[in-house]
Parts: structure tokens; sequence; C-alpha cells
């Protein structure tokens, strides 16, 4: 069910939700909705890891565990001003005794807002600067990435206290294929698109169109290469930029998993799998057995011919090209892996193609 917009002052009823400041807690009711869930029907299940913060906003629910009752909470009671059962995994069965209304949390979102809220240098209007629910709503979208839950609280408010602000018209390149890079982005409001200009066809290949909340950019400052694409504004628009040393300090580092060749085969023979982004003449000419190959420049096409279920050691020569790979793949919620030293490095079972 889709569920219906929520008042502000449901969410001010909740604890910890009322001690938010008013631009963070706007920041989530926008990301949140009142939910509806029929009399005898499971809200959560014992054991449960789902990463959900969940309120009774009206009807009755029943706690159980292992198939015995231990409370029944009234939407309205003191008892449903607190989260239901939050413990990871959950340590009780909830079903509503009738149709009943709730509310129901990204417990990472929440955590970064509480976090950030205490510290008190923090607010969304510092960062959106306007109103708008596209202005604002790139930051919900990032921060509900499994990427930007791996990193320190600390670090993501330093990130958007850091990101420059760009308006920009429609038809104004962003960033050119072949330049140095030196700013990472998100684009905050509007749309891009991305192309890759080739011997064979000048005007650019077309890659991939993207909207707000999605970042580009990032490959240039990791593998100290030059664009490999350009990316042009389709409508007007906001971005904003991360600087090239802070991008490796704050937002690079924290989320590339380094792996020596004694663990990354381990990952493998647990069921993960060789990811090699080199050019297909390389991985021809010389590879691991049973790898993948897809270049550093399709990534982000590919993204659906991989599983999000498997665990992936991203190897290439260096290791260069392998961490800009691996940071993109991490950024969408894989499982990644850099092997240190790259293929260069290690003396791993690879042969001759």
């Amino acid at each position: 069910m889709e569920g219906k917009p929520l008042d502000i002052a449901v969410l001010r009823t909740f604890s910890p939700l009322d001690g938010l400041k008013k631009e963070n807690l706007n920041a989530l009711m926008r990301k949140t909705v009142l939910r509806e869930l029929g009399a005898g029907r499971v809200l959560f299940k014992e054991g449960d890891t789902d990463k959900r913060t969940c309120y009774l906003v009206s009807g009755e629910l029943q706690l159980s565990t292992e198939g015995r009752n231990v409370t029944v909470i009234r939407g309205g009671s003191p008892e449903a001003r607190n989260a239901l059962a939050p413990s990871q995994p959950r340590r009780f069965t909830a079903r509503a005794i009738t149709d009943i209304e709730y509310v129901s949390v990204d417990s990472d979102l929440l955590d970064v807002l509480l976090t950030w809220d205490q510290t008190g240098t923090y607010e969304v209007s510092e960062i959106a600067q306007s109103q708008s629910s596209d202005s604002d709503d790139w930051m919900t979208v990032l921060l509900q990435t499994k990427a930007f839950h791996r990193i320190p609280p600390a670090n993501i408010q330093a990130i958007f206290m850091r990101m420059q602000r760009m308006q920009l018209r429609a038809g104004e390149v962003v960033i050119k294929q072949g330049e140095e890079g030196d700013f990472f982005y998100v684009l905050t409001k509007g749309r891009a698109v991305v192309t890759r200009e080739t011997p064979l066809n000048r005007e650019g290949i077309r890659l991939a169109e993207m909207g707000v909340g999605e970042s580009f950019g990032e490959e240039a400052l990791i593998s100290d290469a030059r664009r490999n694409a350009t990316v042009t504004m389709l409508t007007d628009g906001t971005v904003v930029r991360l600087g090239k040393d802070d991008f490796r300090t704050l937002l690079n580092e924290p989320m590339l998993h380094w792996v020596d060749q004694a663990d990354a085969e381990k990952l493998v023979a647990a069921g993960g799998k060789w990811l090699d982004v080199r050019l297909p003449s390389e991985f021809e000419n010389f590879h691991v057995d049973g790898s993948i190959n897809i270049p550093l420049y399709f990534i982000r096409l590919k993204l659906k011919a991989l599983d999000m279920a498997v665990p992936y050691v991203v190897v290439c020569d260096t290791g260069r090209r392998s961490s800009a790979a691996a940071f993109l793949l991490s950024e969408r919620g894989f499982e990644a892996y850099v092997l240190k030293d790259g293929l260069a490095g290690n003396a791993l079972g690879a042969r001759q193609g």
C-alpha cells in the first residue's frame, strides 16, 4: 500500500522525533507516509532485520515472542510514543489486533539526522537553500544508499557543509571528457545526460540520463585519470560539488574496502566473484580464471548484470581503476572489495588468454 501524506504534527508525538529541529523533521516527513495494516496481519516478525523504525499511530497491536503474547499497545497511549520493539534482530512479532495506522522510518536515515541534530552544526536549510522538494530530496536519496551508511556521521556532516552549490542552464557542460578531475558532483535539481566521445563518434555516444540525487565525477578523482565522459545539463538545474582533497579524505577512503590476496581468495571461495575492470584486450591477454570482465567506463551501464547478493573483488593492474569501480558499486549498494596492488602486485592464478 502506498500510504497517505503525513502531517508533521503526527511525527512530533513520537520520541525522539519530537526533539528534532524543524528543518530535519521536515526532511524526514518528506520521506515518510502514514500506512495502514489490516487486523490479523503482521507488521514485523521475531528475528527480522528490516532496518525500519515503526511507530503505532492508531489501533491496537499485539507483541509476542516464541508464540507467547507479551503486551498490547494502543495508538495514542504513552507506550505508543516510543518505537515498536526497535531492537534488531527483532525480539518480538508485531501483529495487528484491529486495523491500524503506523509510520515506518528508515532507521539509518533517522540515526544520521539525530546525530547531526545533536552536534548543532547542521541544518537542511543551509544546504538546500530552498524550500522546494527537489532541492533537498537529493540529500535523502544519498543518505538512504548503503554506501553512505558506511561513512562516519561526522564525515557526512563535513561533506555536506563543504559542498559548493552551482546553478546551471540547459545545455551547459558540467564536466568534459579529457579534462583533469577536480570535483565530485551531485545533481540536486534538473536532469543531465552523460555522453562519451569515440574516434567514430565525435558527437558523443549517449550513455545515460541522470536525475536528482545521482552523483558523478568520482572515477577521475579516485584513479587520477582524466574525465572519461562529458556531463551536460538537459534542463536548467543545480549541482553541489565537493573538492578533490575533501572527496578523498571524507568520502572515498571510508567507502573503500581493500583486501590482500589471501582475503580476496577467501571471499571468492565463499561465494564471491572476481570483477576485472580492465579493457577487453587486457582481459583477453591475462586474467584470473572465473572472473567477469566489465571495463570501468561500462560499470554504470552494466549494473543490472551484477548480483546485489554477491560480494565482488574488483581488480585491475594496479588498483587505480578497480578502486574507482568499487566506489561506484559501493555507492549503489553492492558489497565490493579492492585487491591491494592489483594483478601486477599479486601472484594470482591468472592465465594468458
